[in-house]
């Protein structure tokens, strides 16, 4: 079973489904899930946030999710992400099919590690490289406009940066900027989930605004971007589920 995992404004993308409530040791995930087939194969689709964007980044119950796709039988995960650019040459509209995070975020549960049960799990290259690989044929394919591979810094959420932060992560050399791939990838990674990340760009940083031509950073502007490219996204995975 293939699971997958949305972000903003991506909550509709199944047709004729099942919805299970799932009990998890570390609670309900973030809404019910949707069973469903595609290209002939099982998925399983959890909408991060919920279906009504109950939960903010911070609060999204990572693990919950995580496990519960896990006691379905899942072994790889498609995620899709909304993010900020860190780069002028990375524009609103873009994929980027991410192969690093940096994590800046703070107090989330953020391991299945225990007293009596201590994981180390290994983390130089935590999204799959086949999947990516897959991606990154279906991306230049379908003719969208992409980057192969993009360093994602992880803020805490929910407000966005300050321009001193943002200046700082562009100067670090990071590629784009969200709130939800932590714990998220390092959970399944640690569960030998095998996990992709497709993110889509949806703003400029605010450390790019002193280009008279960039906007700042709205809530609005990103469900924005996000809703006009969710038809584009949903081919995507659906061209990388016929693939895996």
């Amino acid at each position: 079973m293939i699971g997958i995992i949305c972000g903003s404004g991506f909550y509709s993308f199944l047709e004729n489904f099942e919805e299970l409530e799932i009990e998890t040791p570390y609670g309900k995930p973030s809404d019910k899930i949707a069973i469903s087939t595609v290209e002939g194969k099982e998925v399983a689709f959890i909408p991060r946030h919920g279906k009504k964007h109950i939960y903010p980044p911070h609060k999204v119950p990572y693990k919950a999710n995580v496990y519960a796709l896990k006691q379905l039988g899942v072994d790889k995960i498609i995620s899709t992400t909304a993010c900020g650019s860190l780069k002028k040459e990375i524009s609103p509209g873009d994929f980027v099919v991410v192969d690093q995070f940096v994590d800046r975020t703070w107090g989330r549960d953020d391991t299945f590690s225990y007293i009596g049960n201590v994981r180390h799990t290994l983390m130089a290259h935590p999204y799959d490289p086949e999947m990516r690989e897959i991606a990154i044929k279906v991306l230049e394919e379908l003719g969208f406009r992409f980057h192969k591979k993009g360093t994602c810094v992880v803020i805490q959420g929910s407000r966005f940066s300050t321009l001193a932060e943002s200046r700082w992560y562009s100067k670090a050399g990071f590629d784009v900027i969200g709130m939800t791939q932590y714990p998220e990838v390092a959970l399944a990674n640690e569960l030998r989930i095998r996990y992709l990340n497709i993110t889509l760009v949806t703003d400029y940083d605010a450390g790019l605004e002193d280009d008279p031509d960039i906007k700042p950073v709205s809530h609005e502007e990103v469900l924005r971007v996000f809703s006009e490219n969710v038809e584009k996204l949903k081919k995507v995975i659906i061209e990388i589920i016929k693939r895996i």
